[in-house]
C-alpha cells in the first residue's frame, strides 16, 4: 500500500480501534466535498472537480476512511469512489432508476424476492458511505424498509412461504442499525423454523470498521443459524489494518467471510488491481466471492467497465491466481432467476 496518505494514524494495527463509539465516528463523516478535498490535499481543484448542481445523492464517508486517500491525488481509487462528479449529472441511455428490477420484485414491505429459496429485507436506507456507483441510490427507502413496524410484515410474509430457506440483510446497509434492533430482528427470525441461514451484505467493516464491537460480536457469536457476511470492497487500499481486525472479530465470531466487489472504470479496472485486491481480502481472511459488472444506475454511467474488457480482465487472473481467488464475474439483470456469469 501507498506510504502516504492523507490524515493517516501512525500506528492502526498497534490499538484497539474497536472499543471507539461507532456511532459518534458516523456523526463525525465527511459531508461537505470541499471539505474532502481539503482533506486529501486537492482544495485548489475545487473549482474544476466538483458539479455546478446538486447531483440529488449527498457525500458521505468516514473520516477512516479518507485517512486511507492518498494525498494529493485527484485519482486516488478511494477518493473517487465517493466524490461527487459532473459526469452524475449526465442523461445516458440504459441508464435508469431502478437499475435491477428492485421494485418489481418487492413482495412485502422491505421484502424483494427474487430468487429461488432466498428473500432479500431491505432493512435499513441508512449507510455509513454513499458509494456513487450505488445501484439503490433512488430506491425509495422511506417507504421500503422491513424494520418498520418491529418487522412485523416482513416476518409474516417469511413465515407464509416455506420456500424461504436463506434471509439476506441488506439496505443502505444492514449493520447501520444498533445491535439491539439487529437482536430484535433475529429474535422474530428465530420463530420461523424453516429459515436455516443468514447471510449479511454489508460495507461497514471496511469503511467504519469500529462498527464491529464486542456488543455486536456477542449478537453475532449468539445467533442460531451458520451466519455469511458479504463485505463490499473494491481495492486493496481499502483494507488497512483496523479493517483486517474487524474481519478477525467477525471470523471469531462464526462468521463465513465472503466479498463482492464492482468493476469501476478508472479504480479497480486492471489485473493489478484485481490481483492485489484478491490477495489482500485473503490475507484479512475474506474469499472473494463475486466481481460484478456495474448496475445500470442513473448517474453512475462513468464507472461502466466494456464487457469484453471485464471478460479479458478474469481471464487474466486465473491465469495469475489460485481459483479460490478468482471471484465471479456476474451481472444482475431484472427477471433472471440467477446472477448472470459473464
Amino acid at each position: 500500500m501507498p506510504a502516504a496518505h492523507a490524515g493517516r494514524d501512525p500506528g492502526p494495527g498497534t490499538r484497539d480501534a474497536q472499543n471507539q463509539d461507532w456511532r459518534r465516528l458516523w456523526r463525525e463523516a465527511v459531508t461537505d466535498p470541499r471539505e474532502l478535498l481539503a482533506l486529501v490535499g486537492l482544495q485548489d481543484l475545487a473549482e474544476n472537480i466538483l458539479p455546478r448542481l446538486d447531483t440529488g445523492f449527498a457525500l458521505r464517508v468516514p473520516r477512516s476512511f479518507v485517512a486511507r486517500m492518498r494525498a494529493g491525488d485527484a485519482r486516488d481509487p478511494l477518493l473517487l469512489q465517493v466524490l461527487p462528479q459532473a459526469a452524475e449529472l449526465e442523461a445516458v441511455p440504459g441508464f435508469g432508476l431502478d437499475a435491477v428490477g428492485d421494485l418489481e420484485a418487492r413482495t412485502a414491505r422491505g421484502v424483494l424476492h427474487k430468487y429461488h429459496g432466498r428473500a432479500l429485507l431491505v432493512a435499513t436506507g441508512s449507510c455509513a458511505v454513499n458509494c456513487r456507483y450505488c445501484f439503490r441510490r433512488h430506491f425509495p427507502y422511506g417507504e421500503e424498509t422491513a424494520a418498520a413496524n418491529r418487522w412485523h410484515e416482513a416476518i409474516e410474509h417469511l413465515r407464509a412461504d416455506t420456500s424461504i430457506e436463506e434471509v439476506i440483510l441488506s439496505g443502505g446497509d444492514p449493520l447501520s442499525l444498533s445491535t439491539a434492533k439487529l437482536a430484535e430482528l433475529t429474535r422474530a427470525l428465530a420463530d420461523v423454523a424453516h429459515i436455516r441461514r443468514l447471510r449479511i451484505h454489508t460495507r461497514l467493516p471496511i469503511v467504519l470498521p469500529e462498527r464491529i464491537d464486542a456488543e455486536f460480536t456477542a449478537w453475532l457469536r449468539g445467533l442460531r443459524w451458520p451466519v455469511a457476511i458479504v463485505l463490499h470492497a473494491n481495492h486493496a487500499n481499502e483494507l488497512d489494518a483496523s479493517v483486517a481486525a474487524a474481519c478477525a472479530l467477525l471470523r471469531e465470531a462464526g462468521a463465513t467471510l465472503l466479498n463482492q466487489s464492482v468493476l469501476l472504470r478508472a479504480i479497480n479496472d486492471s489485473a493489478d488491481a484485481l490481483a492485489a485486491l484478491s490477495k489482500r481480502l485473503f490475507d484479512c481472511g475474506v474469499l472473494p466471492y463475486y466481481l460484478h459488472q456495474l448496475d445500470r444506475v442513473a448517474g453512475a454511467a462513468h464507472f461502466a467497465v466494456d464487457d469484453d474488457a471485464a471478460c479479458a480482465l478474469v481471464d487474466t487472473l486465473r491465469v495469475r491466481l489460485p481459483g479460490y481467488l478468482v471471484p465471479r464475474l456476474v451481472r444482475e439483470i431484472a427477471h433472471e432467476a440467477h446472477k448472470v456469469p459473464l
